[in-house]
């Protein structure tokens, strides 16, 4: 097991350095002069001169991406460029838990309800509940997330005229408070985005349930007079939970890029804003620091898929 895990975590290291490397290449020769953007309508060569030496810019690609790599070891992603003397760190630190809790929350909704809409429909396969539920599914799946949220900010807008009420299209409360004003901001985008991946998790476990209980074990567990939940939920949820565990690093991935859109369509302040913004800004410490990130997120929901499948399946140990 700790073998695995190390050959796992040594190939998740280099995943990520080679996303900083290309990330840096891209913001290295990327067009404009992002210190001059920065100075704006007022362009003094000496001080642009100076700027460029603090932000350590007129050193060569391989020191620059040296110092890059010693910093971000320490998680130092270096000083933004718009933000003068404002650590990179401390102007996501404002974004990062609005993303983090839009994601967690869909995430954890996603398997708690698309898993036993699975189950149902792989019980109940080509009857009327499993047609109009992977049917209902099939289509939220096939509808783009971003004009899902545009069609519900449309409603809410609509519904506001006319019952006069004053639910909010934008925004996003108070971080991790749930009383019934700050609900009312997330209620809409966590729903939004619940949709889709709720869909695609609830037709790849109907899949995966359908294979397993064709198996001779379920038969033979049935045969031996077992309740039927145990034979589901003991002997065929444990296989089926496979492909749904080998999807949960591009899962997390899928909330990385879905969350974008959701939280410029919300107007969250979440890091999609704040990326959106240093794109903008030429503000590439910024930039290099959430594509880092989110890859991150992605290399441990890969090494959280490994740990789980020796959980599912102990024969993985040895393999």
């Amino acid at each position: 097991m700790l073998q695995i895990l190390t050959k796992r975590l040594i190939g998740l290291i280099f995943v990520i350095f080679v996303v900083t490397f290309i990330t840096f290449t891209m913001g290295f020769y990327a067009p404009g002069n992002p210190i001059a953007t920065l100075m704006g309508d007022h362009p003094n060569a000496v001080l642009e001169a100076q700027l460029r030496h603090a932000y350590g810019l007129d050193l060569p690609f391989w020191q620059q991406y040296f110092n890059f790599l010693v910093s971000l070891v320490k998680f130092n992603f270096g000083t933004s460029f718009k933000y003068q003397g404002r650590a990179v760190v401390d102007v996501l630190k404002d974004g990062f838990p609005i993303s983090l809790e839009l994601g967690l929350w869909t995430l954890i909704l996603w398997f708690v309800t698309g898993i036993p809409l699975g189950i149902l429909s792989a019980l109940k396969a080509n009857t009327w509940i499993d047609t109009a539920s992977m049917g209902v599914a099939l289509a939220v799946y096939a509808l783009p997330i971003f004009v899902l949220a545009v069609l519900v900010r449309i409603f809410i807008v609509s519904i506001d005229k006319s019952l006069g009420l004053s639910w909010p299209v934008a925004q996003w409360g108070t971080p991790w408070l749930y009383d019934w004003d700050n609900l009312q901001y997330k209620i809409a985008p966590i729903f939004v985005f619940w949709t889709g991946g709720m869909a695609f998790i609830a037709r790849l476990t109907r899949t995966s349930m359908m294979e397993v209980l064709k198996q001779d074990y379920v038969r033979t567990a049935r045969a031996k007079g077992l309740q039927e939940k145990f034979v589901i939920y003991r002997h065929a949820l444990r296989n089926a939970m496979i492909p749904l565990i080998t999807v949960l690093g591009p899962t997390l991935g899928l909330l990385v890029t879905g969350g974008f859109f959701i939280e410029l369509i919300f107007s969250l302040p979440g890091v999609a804003s704040i990326a959106i913004g240093a794109i903008n800004d030429l503000d590439y410490p910024v930039i290099q620091a959430t594509v880092v990130l989110l890859a991150i997120l992605v290399v441990l929901g890969n090494l959280i898929s490994d740990i789980l499948y020796t959980v599912v399946d102990p024969r993985i140990k040895a393999a």
